[in-house]
């Protein structure tokens, strides 16, 4: 008996799994990944910029792959506003974004963020996206009242800190070089875009309109594309209604339209008003998408309608007199 046991003991510890398909090796990559390694301090500027930098493929793939493993982590944790704002940068919705992101190269990578730098920027935001933090309980009680610009104490301040801004960024941002040197090309997702990048950085339009009063003694409503034009290459600051009324006067001054025409160039140059760019995308949505969209309405102009918005264009950013 005791050796039947020992024959069966010897059998069991020389047991060898014969692998007929290979599968080992099949499964071997994934079973032997290492994680991604990121540096929780780094951000997503810092890393967008070094994919920039970077010329050997290696290393480039290295980045990429903590960018995804950084966007992975910092996924969930974006707020509503914040994710709204990278889905309308990135043009996709944010599960569709790290999954092209996830399939394309690094150079394809390197490539996309160097159109979109302000989505880096966003999701480097602090706010992590949920709730605010308490700090106390005590109830509120004014102390003092200082007007501020940002960084700046002074408007003066304010609007140079501005023009450094732009002189320093207006080779980095692309919507930036159109507003400066093609403003009919601008696009409403490019302003869109260049919005959230200027308020980010401390720019909002109403900001500048602010200081701009209490520097100059004038109240201009002007659009945040006249204070670059106006910062950037010195373009004459008027309120945007007054360019809008002018270039819309100019294109119905250039020939005769039909009743139906005039009244189309006539809401155009409300809409103007509003949203402060009008493109092809803008007559699929709202008042000009149930009125039958860019189709129906380019009929009205015998299919010339893209041309007409780009002469509105030209005449909006000519010098106002």
């Amino acid at each position: 008996m005791v050796s039947t046991l020992w024959l069966l003991y010897s059998i069991q510890l020389k047991t060898a799994i014969f692998d007929a398909v290979d599968l080992y090796n099949a499964i071997a990559p994934f079973n032997q990944m290492k994680p991604v390694v990121v540096d929780p301090n780094i951000t997503f500027t810092q890393l967008v910029d070094e994919l920039d930098k970077e010329r050997n493929a290696v290393a480039s793939q290295d980045i990429v792959d903590q960018l995804l493993a950084k966007l992975q982590r910092k996924h969930h944790s974006i707020s509503d506003t914040n994710s709204q704002n990278i889905e309308t940068a990135a043009g996709m919705p944010l599960d569709d974004m790290v999954e092209h992101l996830r399939q394309a190269s690094p150079e394809e990578v390197k490539q996309w963020f160097a159109q979109r730098k302000a989505i880096a920027q966003m999701l480097d935001a602090k706010d992590g996206g949920r709730q605010p933090i308490l700090i106390s309980r005590h109830d509120d009680e004014v102390i003092s009242i200082e007007r501020g610009y940002g960084n700046a104490e002074q408007p003066e301040d304010y609007l140079d800190n501005f023009q450094t801004f732009l002189r320093e960024n207006i080779n980095k941002i692309p919507a930036l070089m159109v507003v400066t040197q093609r403003p009919r090309n601008l696009t409403r997702a490019q302003l869109k875009e260049l919005r959230m990048l200027l308020d980010q950085a401390g720019y909002k339009e109403t900001y500048l309109q602010e200081a701009w009063r209490h520097f100059t003694n004038q109240d201009i409503a002007a659009s945040i594309i006249g204070f670059i034009r106006q910062a950037a290459i010195g373009d004459a600051l008027v309120p945007y209604s007054q360019r809008v009324d002018k270039a819309i006067n100019k294109i119905l001054a250039a020939q005769n339209w039909t009743t139906p025409q005039r009244k189309w160039l006539e809401r155009i140059g409300k809409q103007l008003k509003v949203e402060t760019v009008v493109d092809k995308d803008a007559f699929n949505t709202g008042e000009f998408k149930a009125q039958g969209g860019f189709n129906r309405i380019n009929k009205v102009f015998q299919g010339k309608l893209e041309t007409i918005l780009v002469q509105i264009n030209d005449a909006l950013w000519q010098d106002v007199g």
